[in-house]
């Protein structure tokens, strides 16, 4: 038996991180990008979506295919993270436009198609809002046994970082989040039980950034290697000024690299509930760490990193574009 690529459906909001998670998916000879769809979260859902598709002509890969989905919350008003990430979404780099449209289907169109067409099961990975993933498990309950698991950038087991409780893509429609909690299981239990959820949080996220060093690094390594020099430039500047921070976590890029290299995060089951009513812990992940709710775990909760290995990682694969 030879190993073939893993097919690998991603759902973003790019978003700088969420670029490079893209990268990363296009750059590793052990992932199939299948498809991109986008969702409003980081900036409105055009912006999404210009984005994805410019990145993929960044990376030479106009042939996967990009499907927009939700443009709001189920409940609330969309709000975004321009300050963080410029009124485009990917500040730093100048603006060019895409050589195409998105698909003219919407995002669970595509996903549908996705899974019913591919020759194994395919490992979805969510990194904004969960808007669309929500849509999966109530719209396509038919195809679950399609999915090898869901691994998401999201949530905290401890402090938020767009309110002190919660994390910014949980905290914007944290009702969408609820539903796809509700659906989880844990990776490797009980098959029948729902959909294997892997949750990547700021615990694992905030130990895995980059630093000025970095994009220096990647300045000299084509036009892909300029473009991520770029992008941190701005993003690096960003939390350097507003945190003090010595770089840029590269959140969206760790669910990418956890397919790699699964050895690269720590997790640990957990039972996760959603904060959908306090006004104070909207969005909170509430991650039942010591089992004291007697409740089954639905999630592998991310805790650590190896944070030399994924730099690493990321430099020797986004090194490979052209």
């Amino acid at each position: 038996m030879t190993d073939s690529p893993r097919p690998v459906l991603l759902d973003c909001d790019p978003g700088h991180d969420d670029a490079i998670a893209i990268m990363l998916a296009v750059a590793d000879p052990g992932i199939d990008l299948l498809a991109v769809t986008t969702v409003a979260g980081n900036v409105t859902l055009p912006n999404t979506t210009r984005n994805a598709l410019r990145v993929l002509d960044m990376v030479d890969r106009p042939d996967i295919p990009v499907a927009a989905g939700r443009d709001r919350p189920r409940a609330r008003d969309l709000s975004t993270a321009a300050v963080m990430h410029g009124e485009s979404g990917l500040a730093g780099p100048l603006p060019i436009e895409p050589s195409r449209a998105a698909l003219g289907v919407p995002a669970i169109e595509l996903i549908e198609q996705v899974l019913r067409d591919a020759d194994e099961p395919v490992t979805l990975v969510a990194t904004g809002p969960l808007t669309n993933m929500a849509d999966v498990v109530e719209r396509l309950p038919h195809l679950h046994d399609r999915i090898r698991e869901l691994v998401i950038m999201g949530g905290a087991v401890d402090l938020g970082n767009w309110t002190p409780a919660a994390e910014f893509n949980i905290w914007v429609d944290p009702e969408a989040a609820d539903i796809v909690f509700s659906a989880g299981t844990v990776p490797g239990g009980d098959t029948g039980a729902g959909i294997e959820l892997t949750m990547i949080g700021l615990e694992v996220t905030h130990q895995a950034w980059l630093d000025d060093a970095h994009a220096a690094a990647f300045r000299g390594q084509g036009k892909a290697g300029q473009f991520v020099a770029e992008l941190l430039d701005h993003f690096v500047g960003f939390h350097q000024d507003r945190f003090g921070w010595p770089g840029a976590p590269i959140h969206d890029a760790v669910t990418i690299a956890h397919l790699i290299d699964p050895r690269l995060v720590q997790t640990m089951p957990m039972n996760v509930q959603i904060e959908t009513q306090s006004a104070l812990c909207m969005g909170r992940t509430v991650a039942d760490r010591w089992s004291v709710t007697g409740r089954s775990p639905n999630a592998a909760v991310g805790l650590g990193i190896d944070r030399d290995r994924f730099v690493t990682l990321l430099l020797q694969r986004l090194g490979t574009l052209p």
